[in-house]
């Protein structure tokens, strides 16, 4: 697939404590500043391969949003994650064009600490296994700043996998096929995770794999999703980070809940 990772989104209730549990585990942590609707505000932690985490916390109560429902229901972890397209408007005529309902191109943007007015366009999917669309019109550069900020103590260059929850593989992949275009619709391989009760499948974005993870039928009563979820109906529910070894996992109560796993290349 042509399109690659942007950003994946981190709700929490309380942005500054946040800030504070991320930069204590190592992270190089940008304040964002207020989004144009006044509704949220955010910072960012950057990576050198250009993606980056978007902690996101919502200002006042606002059901409406995109992510106000979660907020709502004190949800507090994964809620999103965004591709880069070069052209919002030409990806989301595109995928309509292969019978994918994105909607879009969605002006937005928001004013960094320092002043800086940034924007950008947004496509919104038609459903939660499908991510949004994030492209910039004023340069990228002013969103996901570069240099010494994209440098982390803890020694993570970037996001080596996704994993999202999806509620039907095979109906998942058709659907990211018809947002990826002709370059995706290579069918991925679908394997089974013995003795988790799950069916996976990869696609890449760039260098970032996308794993996309169902319940098998041998899933049982129980459904191995459904607590990663917390609540929602699919969505992400793991980020596996590039950096030093040996693998570990990040203290979920310094994370909001959100499941980072570190790992070498």
């Amino acid at each position: 697939m042509s399109l690659t990772l942007d950003h994946v989104v981190i709700l929490v209730h309380d942005l500054q404590a946040a800030v504070r549990d991320y930069t204590s585990l190592g992270f190089t942590v940008q304040q964002g500043g207020t989004h144009a609707d006044g509704h949220t505000h955010n910072a960012l932690i950057g990576f050198a391969d250009g993606s980056y985490l978007e902690i996101i916390a919502f200002l006042h109560a606002h059901p409406a949003h995109r992510w106000g429902g979660y907020a709502a229901r004190g949800h507090e972890g994964f809620v999103d994650y965004a591709l880069l397209p070069a052209s919002v408007a030409a990806v989301v005529a595109g995928a309509r064009d292969r019978g994918l309902a994105y909607e879009g191109p969605i002006d937005g943007g928001r004013v960094r600490p320092d002043g800086q007015r940034l924007a950008w366009q947004i496509g919104t999917p038609p459903s939660p296994d499908l991510p949004f669309l994030c492209g910039d019109i004023t340069p990228r550069a002013l969103r996901v700043r570069e240099g010494e900020v994209r440098v982390h103590a803890n020694g993570v260059t970037g996001v080596a996998a996704v994993t999202v929850a999806v509620a039907d593989l095979e109906a998942s992949l058709q659907r990211y096929a018809a947002l990826g275009g002709p370059e995706a619709t290579r069918p991925a391989a679908t394997v089974s995770a013995t003795g988790l009760g799950l069916r996976l499948a990869t696609v890449k974005l760039g260098a970032t794999d996308l794993v996309l993870a169902a319940d098998g039928p041998d899933a049982g009563d129980e459904a191995p999703l459904a607590k990663a979820l917390s609540g929602r109906s699919q969505g992400v529910i793991g980020l596996t980070l590039r950096g030093p070894g040996p693998r570990r996992g990040l203290p979920a109560a310094q994370t909001a809940g959100a499941a980072l796993t570190i790992q070498p290349d």
